[in-house]
């Protein structure tokens, strides 16, 4: 289930859909959530175990009372981890990607409800109803970083999620995850054989929060959720621990802008064809040469300031990149509509073009284009007119790189050419 980044928590006003008004009086809260939540721990929490090396520890002092759960997003699983240490339903934020798939949405909504939010908006519905779910008394859970990591580092997260917190009023349990990124990093496909552990760090009582301003109460979370797993501690095993690497990192430090093809435990720059092993430790090396970064967060963090003074003016004519990927039309809450199979997709330094040249073609100025941000491993949305449109290309599309060019032009635009928020 994946949950979202950009969700800017100060609402600009909205108007509750028709079918959100006729349901306005019933329950958040269902009886069935809590069978259902006790059916799925069964299976799932043994599963964790065994699949991921997950300890999930047992939070002893819930004490049936309902909290507001944080914690940092590592893998796709996470709201299971966080499941099996507290007693009770949790009712999670999730963007609207999850609601967007037909009946499968019809049913996760009817076993589990979750909140809904639309990323890259000010979503007052979204706010009222973990008002209503918390009037209720159930527990909400989030990740205030809404993207996992591609790094192995806690991401950005929004200030906002302290305003929501006070909003709320319900004891804060900060929930670490620690290990994710080495069994199962955003970018692959497969898990590797290691160990996890999840856990709440800290909890913050209202009475306690209520004396801190906004800001404070923001350094608290963020210390608290703050993982780096840039560390050699830890042994992560799979014979295919490189691949689809090329999700995350399209800079290479020789050859600047490029594109990257792995398999087993190597990826290599289709540019100037050196070849880096990704070690069981997740460190780095280079295979017969001295490669500059010791962990991909090293290196993912040499790419986001490599894109922080591009000159976008260089690629107003000839994209930085020409691909493929299928192009759907997302109706928000209802369904996915395929536009298009294998169509074209040019990157340029102000925009993003589909079909180029031909009667369909499709442009997205950045200046009129409301957002550009990346779902699951390596699904691109596209905000634009009031509309979603999602690309999905290949296994080794990078959609990473368009959230990371978008952004860069938007602070450009402001006057900020080297700003430090690229989307992620």
């Amino acid at each position: 289930m994946e949950t979202t980044n950009e969700q800017k928590i100060k609402p600009e006003k909205q108007q509750d859909s028709p079918k959100a008004k006729s349901k306005k009086d019933e329950t958040w809260l269902k009886p069935r959530h809590k069978v259902v939540r006790n059916l799925l721990a069964c299976a799932i929490n043994p599963y964790s175990a065994w699949k991921y090396g997950m300890k999930a520890e047992k939070f002893k002092e819930q004490n049936g009372r309902q909290y507001l759960v944080l914690f940092n997003h590592q893998t796709a699983f996470d709201q299971f981890f966080v499941g099996a240490s507290f007693d009770g339903p949790i009712y999670y934020l999730a963007s609207e990607d999850i609601f967007s798939k037909g009946w499968v949405s019809s049913l996760i909504r009817y076993l589990v409800a979750p909140i809904p939010i639309k990323k890259q908006t000010s979503d007052i519905r979204a706010i009222k109803n973990c008002l209503r779910v918390a009037k209720e008394g159930g527990t909400i859970a989030l990740a205030p970083e809404g993207n996992r990591t591609y790094s192995g580092k806690t991401e950005f997260m929004l200030p906002t999620i302290a305003f929501l917190a006070k909003k709320l009023g319900l004891p804060i349990a900060l929930y670490r995850i620690e290990g994710g990124y080495g069994v199962h990093p955003r970018w692959s496909d497969v898990v590797r054989k290691g160990t996890m552990r999840g856990y709440v760090s800290k909890v913050i009582e209202p009475e306690e929060y209520k004396k801190m301003s906004t800001d404070e109460l923001f350094a608290v979370i963020k210390e608290g959720l703050y993982v780096n797993e840039a560390n050699a501690d830890h042994e992560f095993l799979h014979s295919k621990r490189a691949e689809y690497l090329e999700r995350a990192v399209y800079v290479c430090p020789d050859c600047g802008l490029s594109t990257f093809e792995s398999h087993d435990s190597e990826i290599e720059c289709m540019t100037c064809h050196k070849k880096i092993s990704y070690e069981t430790t997740t460190e780095l090396k280079g295979v017969g040469f001295d490669f500059p970064f010791r962990f991909v967060n090293d290196w993912y963090e040499y790419q986001q300031n490599f894109v922080r003074h591009l000159d976008l003016e260089q690629y107003i004519q000839t994209p930085m990149y020409r691909e493929t990927a299928n192009v759907s039309e997302v109706i928000v809450y209802k369904d996915k509509i395929l536009m298009e199979k294998n169509a074209g997709v040019a990157l340029y330094g102000d925009r993003i073009v589909i079909n180029e040249g031909k009667e369909n073609e499709m442009c997205f100025h950045f200046a009129v284009t409301s957002a550009v941000t990346v779902l699951g491993k390596n699904k691109l949305n596209i905000y634009f007119d009031g509309k979603i449109y999602q690309l999905k290309g290949s296994c080794r599309f990078n959609a990473l790189k368009y959230v990371n060019i978008f952004h860069h032009f938007k602070n450009t635009e402001k006057g900020d050419p080297h700003g430090e928020f690229l989307g992620l």
